[in-house]
């Protein structure tokens, strides 16, 4: 028979993996949805400039939230004006078929962008000054990616124990 404090460790223990997993795949979301939200309500904004300069003012706008400079990814520069341009057609029709092409182009940029060490909704997590505070408590962005924010968490919270002399 399983000990009572044995038990409880084990029960938590599972609890807390589920929590992690949960949190993180929030996190994920959250950041995608955050995204396509400000890519949207930016658009609709710059978009009676006109397709191209709306694209330009678009792209420019998103790089600076994210603090970086238009040459730093040159690789994926054209697939960011691809889903840059997908979502000025949608506010022009917001239809299924500008909706499918909103997907199309998200799924290409993602496939130019992500690398095992980051993801889109990283980036945003990560880069933008629009991140949720909240995100940075479940994967904090590693050295260098928030520079304009000196109180990013460092750890996940979960990361966050007891004082060593409770633990016995």
């Amino acid at each position: 028979m399983t000990h009572m404090l044995d038990d409880f460790g084990q029960r938590a223990n599972r609890s807390i993996e589920a929590m992690k997993a949960a949190a993180e795949q929030a996190r994920l979301d959250h950041a995608a949805a955050e995204l396509v939200r400000h890519m949207l309500l930016t658009t609709r904004r710059f978009a009676s400039r006109g397709r191209e300069n709306a694209i330009e003012a678009v792209v420019a706008d998103w790089l600076g939230a994210w603090h970086l400079e238009r040459d730093e990814w040159p690789e994926i520069a054209a697939e960011m004006e691809a889903l840059t341009g997908a979502f000025y057609d949608y506010c022009i029709d917001p239809s299924d078929v500008s909706d499918q092409a909103v997907r199309e182009a998200w799924q290409k940029l993602k496939s130019v962008h992500d690398t095992p060490e980051r993801t889109l909704e990283d980036q945003m997590a990560w880069r933008s000054v629009c991140a949720h505070g909240w995100w940075g408590e479940i994967n904090p962005a590693p050295e260098g990616y928030r520079d304009h924010d000196a109180n990013r968490p460092t750890a996940p919270f979960w990361s966050k124990g007891c004082l060593p002399e409770c633990l016995g």
